[in-house]
């Protein structure tokens, strides 16, 4: 089930014959109801850098071949893609940055450990860097690093400690088991070793990284006051967008001692939520996985490209 779906209409604006780009297609659910809704029916362009993925949502959004188009590509080269494919002045562009239910689930993946299954965890299996390098290849303080920066786990070192101990570890259960056995038990809501999954998966796919060069990317794809809707799921991806989207705001980036601006800047979008968009409860009783989503949107102003 896509997330904040009647959120993220609102949000895009959508009109009919539009340009619009789901930059993070998934299984198709949000490129769906984007396509559905204005008749006729706005171009849609659909990335995402799954393959299993780009095939259910090719699947799901096959009665609409004359508007719909699918590629396989990262986020991050989201600039590039809207030029190849004529997708500049987007008049709408959606980046889901969560994980899809489809790699949830397909257990062989190695994103839960709700199943077992050797540690992989890429999003493009094309890709050589595996949750396995990671696990059993990082030094135990450049592992414990990973786990803290990206899972926020205070206690990464006892972890990467155990962890480096029982190596080779080769299973998402295994590695499940060894998280819990050093910290202590599961209490409460959350296992004790999903901020550590959390962390590798991140690792892997460089998720921080691409959501800066994401954004950039997207701002200047649009075409003006076209509209840019984000959904993160964890505190590491909302504060990028935050303080990204923030920046991109700002008409003054002088140092706060300066008392003149003297920097000339001119803001590249304006903000159009100040306050974060979340499920509501009747969603979250539906659907469980809404429950962390946080939308925030931006609309692009007429001015030269953003730089990171």
């Amino acid at each position: 089930m896509p997330v904040l779906v009647e959120e993220v209409l609102s949000a895009l604006q959508v009109k009919p014959g539009g340009k619009y780009i789901d930059g993070t297609a998934g299984e198709g659910g949000h490129s769906l109801a984007i396509l559905n809704a204005a008749t006729p029916a706005p171009l849609v362009l659909s990335i995402d850098i799954d393959d299993e993925a780009l095939e259910t949502a090719a699947e799901r959004i096959g009665g609409f071949a004359g508007s719909s188009t699918l590629m396989k590509a990262s986020y991050s080269d989201l600039e590039i893609v809207a030029a190849e494919t004529g997708f500049t002045n987007a008049d709408g562009i959606l980046l889901d940055l969560g994980l899809s239910s489809l790699q949830l689930d397909k257990g062989e993946r190695g994103f839960s450990f709700r199943h077992e299954a050797t540690l992989d965890m890429r999003f493009d299996t094309s890709q050589t860097l595996t949750a396995d390098t990671i696990v059993n290849g990082y030094a135990e303080a450049d592992l414990a690093d990973v786990i803290y920066r990206l899972g926020e786990e205070r206690r990464s070192r006892r972890i990467a400690r155990a962890i480096v101990n029982n190596r080779p570890v080769r299973t998402t259960t295994q590695l499940a088991e060894i998280v819990s056995d050093s910290v202590g038990r599961r209490r409460g809501r959350i296992h004790p070793a999903t901020r550590t999954f959390q962390a590798i998966r991140i690792a892997v796919n460089d998720e921080l990284g691409n959501i800066q060069k994401g954004l950039k990317g997207a701002v200047n794809s649009l075409g003006a006051d076209g509209r840019l809707a984000i959904i993160s799921y964890h505190s590491l991806e909302d504060r990028i967008v935050k303080n990204t989207l923030r920046f991109m705001a700002s008409d003054c980036v002088c140092p706060p001692t300066v008392p003149l601006c003297v920097c000339e800047r001119e803001p590249t979008v304006r903000i159009v939520n100040r306050r974060v968009i979340k499920p509501s409860s009747e969603e979250v009783s539906a659907n469980p996985r809404s429950r962390s989503a946080r939308l925030r949107i931006a609309e692009r102003i007429h001015s030269s490209n953003f730089e990171i």
